[in-house]
């Protein structure tokens, strides 16, 4: 079996006996405002996907990719997760601790060794890494790293042939911090998502930003047809959509705020996050999360640091119903 994740609601419902529709699902980082998807035409689920539909200029234009970056759209950037680590002999890579699990569990698959890196060694470990994953920012403490010192790390790689992946799958609320414009140098390695911001895990969209050589590598090893007409279809229309962009960002930093005091009343104020997502440590994270739960609330438990990850609310009235249960929940815990 691989990791655990968040959203896995339908084995919530039977583990606590609370239908499905009952459920407030805040136990992903996923924007629960999305981009409003269209009629897909009839004549896109009748076609197979062809790569030379453009989808790739929209995608480096939306990202800030130099025009001769490599550009690989994917079945949600979990298939280059899975992908990538096919196109090394083994190595050294380092993965950071805490952070999305699913890396260090394909680097591992595919025979190579993985070294668990904290947020404040990269510096001291680097020299002993063939390549280094980095999560910007990270799943879950939301800690974004400048990127002039991601730059440097990336450089330190590079000279010695290594790589430096970033997994911007939370990045488009910040996009000021992406790793994109500079997605042509060799050894760098940028995975962005549709799954997160624009609120569209179930489409599998995502891209890979990369030298041409390491896209066409991947794209072999992931075959022909790796990403649907429908989904390229709608990717491209939702990467142009730049209103619904920034009005998304305003709302999602609205809400996080909104978030924030509501947690903050209860005794867990965040430490972390991104406008997407909460990261709460705290003692008692499990029993929270289970008096949650109990109550129809699912929240993503973190056990190594004990933390909770709160996702967003979508309205007023569902944060309120977050709020009355943090009451009663935190009350209890800590009475």
């Amino acid at each position: 079996m691989g990791p655990d994740h968040g959203g896995r609601l339908n084995r919530a419902a039977r583990d606590y006996d609370i239908p499905v529709g009952d459920w407030l699902d805040l136990s992903t980082g996923i924007n629960p405002r999305p981009w409003p998807v269209p009629a897909v035409p009839t004549e896109v689920w009748q076609r197979l996907p062809e790569a030379d539909d453009g989808l790739d200029a929209v995608a480096r234009r939306w990202a800030g990719a130099p025009p001769h970056a490599g550009c690989l759209p994917v079945a949600g950037s979990q298939a280059a997760i899975q992908g990538l680590p096919r196109l090394r002999p083994a190595c050294r890579v380092g993965v950071p601790q805490p952070g999305y699990a699913e890396h260090a569990w394909w680097w591992q698959q595919a025979g190579h060794t993985v070294v668990p890196v904290a947020h404040d060694a990269v510096d001291g470990q680097i020299a002993e890494l063939d390549a280094l994953v980095w999560i910007h920012p990270n799943n879950p403490t939301g800690l974004a790293v400048p990127v002039d010192r991601l730059l440097a790390w990336h450089a330190t790689l590079a000279a010695r042939g290594g790589w430096l992946v970033v997994d911007e799958a939370f990045v488009d609320p910040t996009p000021g911090i992406s790793l994109a414009p500079w997605a042509d140098r060799d050894g760098l390695l940028v995975l962005r998502s549709l799954g997160k911001f624009f609120g569209l895990a179930g489409l599998r969209g995502g891209l890979l930003l990369a030298p041409q050589s390491v896209c066409q590598a991947l794209d072999q090893v992931l075959g022909p047809w790796a990403v649907s007409h429908p989904t390229r279809w709608l990717m491209a229309r939702s990467l142009a959509d730049t209103v619904w962009q920034t009005q998304a960002r305003q709302w999602l930093a609205d809400a996080a705020s909104a978030l924030d005091t509501t947690l903050g009343r209860h005794g867990l104020p965040p430490a972390g996050g991104t406008p997407l997502f909460r990261y709460c440590p705290h003692p008692q994270a499990a029993t929270i999360h289970h008096e949650l739960a109990q109550q129809g609330i699912l929240v993503r438990l973190f056990e190594q640091p004990s933390a909770l990850r709160f996702g967003l609310p979508p309205d007023s009235a569902t944060l309120e119903r977050l709020d009355q249960t943090l009451a009663r929940t935190c009350h209890a815990t800590t009475s």
